[in-house]
């Protein structure tokens, strides 16, 4: 019987040490990888691309192949939260996310529900990912919290 190794993010989490510390990049998929690019260019634009698991997976491991990296970050993004809720969220070309009004806290809150079903896709991207990554690396995802709902 094998044992399956524990990632060392979550062996150091768990109050391990090691010679080194675990090893991640926040934005590992990023702009600077030709095959990111490449792959970038097949989605119609920025949300569809986070939406489509096929396509988030693969640029979630790609710096994984090129990069001794002990953590993945799924690629997604943290406005696909908001966008379930009921708002209006954009990518504009030069610019980046954009947000439209906020909605009432009761429109927001009878979205709940239905924001599990819009956001299935997300978890399809880290099944795919989990099955493909290297039990030995962790793989790191993100959720949102209330921002301020004013201009600080």
């Amino acid at each position: 019987m094998s044992i399956t190794p524990v990632p060392k993010l979550l062996a150091v989490l768990a109050g391990k040490a090691f010679e080194r510390p675990p090893v991640w990049f926040m934005r590992q998929a990023g702009r600077s990888l030709p095959e990111y690019r490449e792959l970038r260019t097949r989605a119609k634009d920025f949300i569809a691309f986070c939406f489509n698991p096929e396509m988030a997976a693969e640029a979630t491991l790609q710096p994984m192949r090129r990069f001794p990296l002990d953590a993945a970050i799924v690629f997604a993004d943290i406005l696909l939260i908001p966008q379930a809720l009921g708002q209006d969220v954009w990518f504009e070309a030069g610019e980046g996310p954009m947000l439209g009004d906020l909605p009432d806290l009761k429109a927001m809150a009878d979205q709940i529900e239905a924001s599990t079903d819009r956001l299935a896709n997300i978890g399809e991207t880290l099944r795919r990912v989990r099955a493909d990554l290297e039990p030995e690396r962790a793989l790191i995802g993100f959720a949102g919290a209330p921002g301020p709902l004013r201009p600080i």
